[in-house]
């Protein structure tokens, strides 16, 4: 059976072409270098392991490559996109398309394209403009209900500081929130040369997967940790004594319990002093 072309990812020729008839200059402030590699395209739906009759948010869309092979694979595809002529532009041309919803606006403000269902699973699939990729993960995660995966294209930079571990200089905020909810199954790297533009750094999809019991931690929990790693350099007695003097003791006696003292600094503790450290605050 023949294929339609309305979902085949676009060329690069098909990608200037249709940037040349909207009069459109990609805007480095929105993140946008145009991914033209089908390859890349299709190993994202891959490892996302699609199946038709699936919710897939997809950040960003741009000129729809990605969400041309999402729609290929018979999935629902809810879109959110902050540039009003790409928004008009993908409304367009897929307006015949009732499996495909978009809603033009911050993807950091809408982390979920509008998706509202409440009992059925999603999944998301973007390739994150770089500017908002650690803003997105981190309101996505505060979301109610969390997407069963997550298969995203970030910069490799990004990829080192949202997976690092407790004893690297990146190890952060976000790494433990994300370690809490999330296991990492694959990284696969992407050459710039798949973007048009090419810019100035290379690329890695990462596969997110749900872990079967995620650890939520609570609002004012991720809002301590966020200003304690705002100050890593400081040791964890000076840190308690600026943001939490009347757990002191506590905090100090659960550090002594995984192996460390006051003295140690932030990024050296592993993941599960957190967790713990979010029980003892919310008792």
């Amino acid at each position: 059976m023949a294929i339609n072309p309305l979902f085949e990812p676009l060329s690069l020729k098909q990608t200037r072409a249709a940037l040349d008839s909207l009069a459109k200059i990609p805007q480095k402030k929105w993140g946008q270098n145009f991914l033209i590699d089908k390859n890349i395209v299709l190993k994202s739906t891959e490892l996302a392991q699609l199946r038709a009759g699936e919710n897939v948010i997809e950040i960003g869309p741009g000129l729809g490559t990605l969400t041309r092979a999402i729609l290929g694979q018979n999935c629902r595809v809810f879109a959110v996109e902050c540039d009003p002529l790409l928004h008009a532009f993908l409304q367009k041309i897929f307006a015949r398309i009732p499996t495909f919803q978009i809603i033009r606006g911050d993807a950091v403000a809408q982390p979920l394209a509008g998706f509202s269902d409440r009992d059925a699973p999603f999944k998301v699939v973007a390739n994150l403009p770089y500017n908002i990729s650690t803003p997105w993960i981190d309101a996505a995660l505060k979301q109610p209900r969390l997407p069963t995966s997550m298969t995203l294209m970030v910069q490799r930079e990004t990829v080192s500081r949202f997976l690092a571990q407790p004893g690297s200089k990146k190890c952060s905020a976000i790494s433990i929130f994300l370690h809490a909810t999330y296991h990492c199954e694959t990284i696969f790297p992407v050459s710039r040369n798949s973007f048009s533009p090419i810019p100035g750094v290379d690329s890695a999809i990462i596969h997110l997967q749900r872990l079967s019991a995620p650890k939520i931690f609570h609002l004012e929990t991720k809002v301590l940790i966020r200003k304690i790693f705002t100050q890593r350099r400081k040791q964890m007695g000076s840190l308690l004594r600026i943001f939490l003097p009347e757990y002191f003791e506590n905090v100090a006696a659960l550090l002594q319990k995984n192996g460390f003292s006051t003295a140690a600094r932030p990024e050296q503790l592993p993941f599960h002093f957190w967790s713990d450290l979010d029980n003892l605050l919310t008792i």
